[in-house]
């Protein structure tokens, strides 16, 4: 147990303040179960971060925790039903705070833009959270299916404005999510020149059929707040079904 602390992982470094704010945000009252489930996802996210999902533990995130293994299983039945839980209160949490920073925003291509560079954006400011996203969003579904519901959204409202042409909707899911996931890696990894969150977008965009120029003057437009206390960009909009969604940067 000894040698199993003296590698424990360091906290992770913080969030953009906006992001962070929606992760601290004051929750309901919770009961004692409830306290401990939050702390055992809080120490499940050092683990994961430090280790990568395969190689984490159920005993390092019950050492991180100060808790018992035995007070784990008591909660989770598997460490798969740790990471399914990470991956939801990702979701729930530091990806709608990014959708909803776009709440104003009527248009289907500005919305797919601003998703695309916010989630690049992540990447540029904190490298770690964004590959401890990444490795969940492969190891949780869930993950995946509450933020491609976001991306769907904003897929169709673009080809019913007659911005996107698309053959199918499974296969234009399949070039935003893997273009998207690569570029917040290669961001992440300090491999993609400066611009790159912009041309990404823009790549996008024209993968769904926008002209050159369309796509990369969308790509370009200024990025909304994330401050949840700013005014709405645009034109408002009602608000959109809850559900979190990717996004990305510059």
């Amino acid at each position: 147990m000894d040698d199993m602390a003296k590698s424990l992982p360091a906290s992770m470094p913080p969030l953009p303040a906006p992001l962070a704010d929606a992760l601290t945000q004051a929750a309901p009252p919770m009961g004692k179960r409830e306290r401990t489930r939050a702390q055992l996802i809080a120490a499940a996210i050092q683990v994961f971060a430090a280790r990568g999902v395969g190689a984490a533990t159920v005993q390092e995130i019950a050492l991180v925790a100060g808790m018992t293994t035995s007070t784990v299983y008591n909660h989770f039945t598997t460490k798969d039903e740790v990471v399914q839980q990470v991956g939801l209160w990702l979701a729930q949490t530091l990806c709608r705070r990014i959708s909803d920073s776009q709440r104003g925003i009527a248009s289907g291509a500005e919305r797919m833009a601003i998703g695309n560079r916010r989630y690049t954006w992540l990447a540029e400011q904190s490298p770690p959270w964004a590959l401890l996203l990444l490795d969940v969003a492969l190891a949780a579904p869930q993950l995946l299916e509450q933020v491609q519901q976001y991306a769907l959204e904003d897929l169709r409202l673009g080809v019913k404005q007659g911005r996107f042409r698309i053959a199918s909707e499974a296969a234009a899911l399949n070039l935003i999510n893997g273009t998207v996931m690569q570029a917040m890696h290669s961001v992440a990894l300090g491999l993609a020149p400066p611009g790159h969150a912009s041309a990404v977008a823009a790549t996008v965009l024209r993968g769904l059929g926008m002209s050159y120029a369309a796509a990369a003057a969308v790509a370009r437009r200024p990025l909304p707040p994330l401050d949840p206390q700013a005014p709405p960009a645009g034109n408002p909009r009602a608000p959109r079904k809850k559900a979190p969604r990717r996004s990305s940067s510059a």
